[in-house]
This record gives structure tokens, sequence and C-alpha cells, in this order.
């Protein structure tokens, strides 16, 4: 942790040209305010160990303004919580994190983020003023259900949450505010990007044409089952054991059954005298399952039945199976019309880069964007112009 705050204000102090303000004076026209300078909570291992935690600022530290953009101030103190977090997030490539503790290389690591950090600050600011003056509001409703989908999506309970969050050193306050920023951006998209894209029926038909393979429907097999379980066993230390005569006469009525069928009997009869499986109470019917989904061993002996035909007893980790195939249906091509609202998603997300681009660079060019420090404008203009010349989209955070 020293190491990555030496290096940060290092950065800070090489801007030299930029306007102080006093840590207490809020930011011109600012609707969210600049993250909080409260130090998050401790990391579990040694700060020592951990050179991407997030760097605490503390309190006196006078803040330097870098960019105005319409009014809008973007501070250093907000540069070094970017850095960090660009940290963290790369160091998922780092081969050798340790790497990053000695201070020259870390210090070389951050000059080469800091550029792209520029170039999604000053486009996220134009955004999210355009999305001020369209009247696009965050809600405490629409952060409750942003925090609701972050736990269920990650299996999480209101303390699973909050030691997520301090282990990415966030505060519920900055949550907010990134949520916030992606809710206004996104709006905008909506608003002024999408909603000014249109889409011919042509056009939409001859990206079905070239793409099919993105509206193949996958091959499926209808199913039904005869399941005889092996019981399970444990030793004295509590590791599974094979017996093999409980598994020997498992596929031994198993390869009975079967054989009853094959000479005739319904299925579903013996599905009710033998079966242990829950689709007993349905027949043993399994219904449809992808073909590309099976475990290979399975899906090589099912894949050469005819309907009506049945598998060799099949040996799974809680017993056997014997399959019936009640049909088959070939990957197909889907209809237009059923993917039609697919395909105006997928070229929609094709052309976005583009006209973002283009917007933004109208948002740009009506802006008044003032840099207080010549070294980072130099670094943004000119990650701007490489930009533009590799005919990037702009940011879409």
């Amino acid at each position: 942790m020293r190491k990555l705050v030496t290096c940060l204000f290092a950065l800070i102090a090489l801007s030299g040209g930029s306007r102080v303000v006093a840590q207490s004076t809020p930011p011109a026209q600012t609707q969210t305010p600049p993250p909080s300078q409260t130090p998050p909570p401790a990391p579990a291992a040694p700060a020592a160990q951990n050179p991407l935690a997030k760097a605490p600022i503390p309190s006196s530290i006078i803040q330097r303004i870098i960019v105005k953009v319409n009014g809008e101030i973007f501070t250093q103190t907000e540069l070094v919580q970017r850095q960090a977090d660009a940290l963290r997030a790369d160091n998922q490539d780092v081969k050798d994190p340790k790497a990053l503790q000695d201070d020259a290389r870390l210090a070389a690591k951050i000059t080469a983020l800091t550029p792209q950090i520029l170039l999604d600050v000053v486009d996220e600011l134009l955004m999210v003023q355009r999305g001020r003056e369209l009247g696009i509001k965050f809600t405490d409703q629409n952060f409750k259900n942003a925090l609701e989908n972050v736990k269920k999506q990650n299996n999480l309970n209101d303390d699973g949450l909050k030691t997520a969050m301090e282990q990415a050193g966030l505060t519920l306050e900055e949550l907010r505010q990134n949520f916030e920023r992606t809710w206004i951006m996104q709006g905008v998209q909506q608003s002024d990007i999408m909603g000014n894209m249109r889409l011919t029926e042509e056009e939409a038909r001859q990206y079905y044409q070239k793409h099919p393979e993105e509206f193949m429907k996958p091959a499926t097999l209808a199913l039904s089952e005869i399941f005889v379980s092996v019981p399970a066993q444990t030793d004295s230390t509590g590791q599974p054991t094979f017996n093999v005569g409980a598994d020997d006469a498992a596929k031994e009525k198993i390869t009975k059954a079967r054989e009853r069928v094959l000479a005739g009997e319904d299925f579903a009869k013996v599905v009710g005298e033998v079966s242990e499986a829950g689709s007993k109470a349905n027949g043993g019917k399994v219904g449809t399952v992808v073909v590309d989904e099976m475990v290979s061993n399975v899906r090589d002996a099912l894949t050469k039945l005819k309907p009506g035909e049945m598998s060799e007893p099949l040996r799974f980790p809680t017993g056997y199976r014997v399959f019936k195939l009640d049909a088959r249906a070939p990957a197909q091509l889907e209809p237009f019309e059923s993917v039609r609202e697919t395909i105006g998603q997928k070229i929609y997300q094709e052309r976005l880069g583009g006209e973002q681009k283009k917007y933004i660079e109208k948002l740009r060019a009506q802006a008044l964007i003032e840099w207080k420090d010549d070294g980072y404008k130099q670094m943004y203009e000119k990650a701007l112009a490489e930009r533009d010349k590799a005919g990037l989209p702009g940011s879409q955070s």
C-alpha cells in the first residue's frame, strides 16, 4: 500500500501547473460529490502485500483541478482513485503482481493506464451532463434494485455484499455514484443515440442472411429414462467407496428391465415398476435436451439411436440409466420473424460504438474543456488523436 501511495502522489507532485482548491470546496455544477476521502476498511492481507488496494487520501491534502468540462471539475484525488481502480482491474493480466511493488515499474504502469482514464473521464462528464439536461435521474429505488441485482447475480447476502465492497475498496456512496453514472449514460444512449438509429426491414433481412449461424436452433433429443441407483457408501474416514456387489446388482436390475421392454412390454409400465428417478411419475419422460450440452459419452451413445430405440445401460455417478429416444430435432435455422427483435438488437450494438463516437465528438465540439495541467492535456490529446485515427468508439462505461 505504501508503495502505491508513494507512486500515486509522485504523479500529483508532477502536476505543478494545476490550480488548487481547498478540499472542502465542492466541485462547481457537479451533481454527485467526488468520491469519499475516508480511507476504506483495511484489507485482510497486510498492506505491504496488497499494492493494488485503493489508496487512502488524507483529508488534509489539497485538491488540484486537472480539467474542467463545462465548469464541472475533475480533480487529482479522483484521478488517483481511478488509477488505483484501473490497477486492480489490470492486475488480472499481470503475471507477477509482486513486480508492481517496485516503485519505478508501478509508476510506469500507472502512466500507461492514465491516458485511457482521461479519455473516459471527459467522455463520461459530457454524457452525464447531457443526461442531466434530458432529466434522467437515478432514484433511491433504482439504486436499491441495482444492489438487489448484484446480490442475486453473485449469490450474496447483505454481509457478503459488504465484504465484497470492502475488498474492492468501495464505499456505498462510491458504488452509488458508479451506478448513477452508468445509468445516466445508458439513458443518453437510448434517448439520443439509439433513438435516432433507424433499421429497415431490408437491412434486418440482409443481416439474417449473412449470419445464419447466429440464429440456428440447436439439435435436440426428446428422451425417456429408466434409472436404478447404486447405494452410496463411505469408509471410516468419510471417503466414498465402491461396492462391486451393489454395482453389479443395479446393472443386472436395469438390464432385465431393458430386456422386458425389448420383449414387448410397455416402456411406461416398466418404468413404473423399476425406475427410481423423479421422472417415474411422468412415465420416465425426461423432456428435450440439447445435444451439444450432453456429456460426450452419453451424447455418443444417444445420437446413433433411432426414435423408439433404447441405449445400453449407462453408468452415472449415482447409478445406471437406460434412455429411450422419443424424438429427434436436427439443428435448424429459426424463422426470420421469430428472431427479428434479436437481429435489431445485434445491429444496434454493432452501430452503437460508431454512433456514440460521432455523438461524443459533437458534444466535445460544443463543450468548454479547460485543462489545468499541461502534462495531462498533452497525454489526453495524444490519446484522443490515436483513438480517432484508429476509428475506435468513445467510452461506453
